[in-house]
């Protein structure tokens, strides 16, 4: 996975970049996205061009839209973590004015941000403005903030698991399961039958606990081997083997 410098290295070399004719809404962040050339006034790109820039940096957002709330109610209901407070570069800023971009810093009450589909500066549509700009707002204006990462972070962490691994973790949890039944210890309730089946042998145990005496590993499971045995020790004292 590419990391957020990668990202945001991506997002700078999109700056100047703009939809043409103006006005038109035809730029390559909506012909990669729809996957043909459209044009009008039904395709504002501000959302395709962060969904771009992901894809491009290898860090494919994992819900694709062309809208913003849509994708931050996405991350709402499936990873909530990733819906933040604290802005930090790399993150998908959602305004409450309808429109999006990635955070390149953040300071007290404002952020810089690369935005597509706006202007360079404060006159002419905010959200529609046809160009990739470096734009600083306020923090007032802001909805809230994607931090897709930290969502990526976990499923990677997740592919990284291997049989091989996997097989390593289960022989060291049984390691551990094995040694806590060390002590020998029981329920009450049992009590009478766990002296039967010791003063019968048919319980001979295994090892010994860490005082010295018999481990009987009372609280394990019962292999089908250990049952046969029980089974094959309690016929030889009914004289059937």
């Amino acid at each position: 996975m590419a990391s957020v410098k990668e990202l945001l290295a991506v997002a700078t070399k999109q700056l100047g970049i703009t939809e043409w004719p103006t006005n038109s809404n035809k730029v390559k962040y909506n012909t990669w996205y729809y996957g043909r050339e459209v044009s009008g006034d039904s395709y504002p790109w501000c959302m395709a061009f962060v969904q771009w820039c992901y894809n491009e940096a290898q860090m494919k957002l994992p819900y694709k839209t062309a809208s913003c709330s849509a994708l931050l109610n996405w991350y709402k209901q499936h990873h909530p973590e990733c819906v933040v407070t604290k802005p930090e570069p790399g993150d998908v800023v959602i305004y409450d004015f309808g429109h999006t971009g990635i955070i390149e810093s953040a300071a007290i009450g404002k952020i810089t941000a690369i935005e597509g589909n706006t202007t360079a500066g404060n006159s002419g549509s905010q959200s529609n403005g046809g160009g990739v700009y470096r734009r600083t707002r306020s923090t007032s204006c802001v909805r809230a903030y994607i931090r897709p990462i930290k969502a990526m972070q976990t499923e990677t962490e997740d592919d990284d698991m291997t049989q091989e691994k996997f097989n390593q973790m289960f022989k060291t949890a049984m390691e551990a399961y094995h040694k806590e039944l060390r002590d020998n210890d029981s329920g009450k309730w049992s009590a009478e039958a766990r002296q039967w089946a010791v003063d019968t042998g048919l319980i001979a145990g295994n090892g010994t606990t860490p005082d010295g005496s018999p481990n009987f590993m009372w609280e394990d499971q019962l292999t089908r081997e250990q049952l046969v045995t029980v089974l094959h020790r309690f016929a030889q004292q009914m004289g059937k083997a």
